[in-house]
């Protein structure tokens, strides 16, 4: 049961972080890790690809996984998003295994998604910023990806280029990324479908997404 639960958070967090991973590719504007929320929006997602390729940049594999740990930290609302897609199940866990969570997930997309990122980021145009507007406790950046240069293209026809919605919350004078919405489906929403059944196949026990967390992260550190 703990190993298809297993599989499932890993199918969820993989959704998830595939937008970031092909998305943060590309930027203009000068980078500025913890971006103020008075910065532009557009120019915010603009700065992560710039963060990224600095990253990239750098010669030890050590330094590299530091450099991504430090842009998802700076540029992510991991409290908020671990509380969103925990949902009903957040009261339920303490607050030590509440902790507990938001650090397992933190070093779980650093150790399985930082080279998978540093691929997309060698190569390929990044994403095209289409509008931007205010939202609710922040504001939502539209943008396009297409691989390659000029239109889509896949087996001798154009296809649509991939519409990537960010979701920035302003939290401290900052803003952070609370959410990415691919096509339409929203990551934080889809994780939690997901997280709510994993405790449905197991007996009803919020705990379970910790044991699931805990193997992904010993494989992933296996690697």
């Amino acid at each position: 049961m703990i190993r298809q639960s297993l599989l499932q958070v890993s199918a969820v967090l993989r959704r998830f972080l595939w937008a970031t991973t092909v998305a943060l590719t590309a930027g203009t504007a000068p980078s500025s890790i913890g971006a103020a929320a008075d910065i532009d929006p557009a120019r915010f997602i603009n700065d992560l690809g710039n963060q990224l390729r600095t990253v990239t940049s750098y010669s030890s594999p050590e330094r590299k996984l530091a450099g991504f740990r430090e842009l998802f930290r700076a540029d992510f609302d991991v409290p908020g998003l671990g509380r969103f897609v925990l949902g009903r199940f957040w009261p339920m866990l303490s607050p030590s295994e509440q902790q507990e969570f938001l650090g397992l997930f933190e070093n779980f997309v650093v150790l399985t998604y930082s080279k998978r990122l540093m691929e997309y980021a060698d190569g390929g145009d990044g994403p095209r910023v289409t509008s931007s507007r205010p939202d609710h406790d922040g504001a939502v950046v539209s943008s396009e990806i297409c691989r390659g240069s000029g239109a889509c293209t896949g087996h001798g026809q154009t296809v649509q280029p991939l519409r990537i919605d960010w979701r920035l919350s302003a939290r401290d004078g900052q803003y952070k990324i609370s959410d990415i919405v691919i096509d339409g489906l929203s990551m934080a929403a889809n994780g939690r479908s997901q997280l709510e059944g994993v405790v449905e196949r197991n007996g009803g026990r919020a705990q379970a997404i910790l044991a699931v967390m805990r193997q992904q992260i010993a494989s992933a550190s296996a690697r």
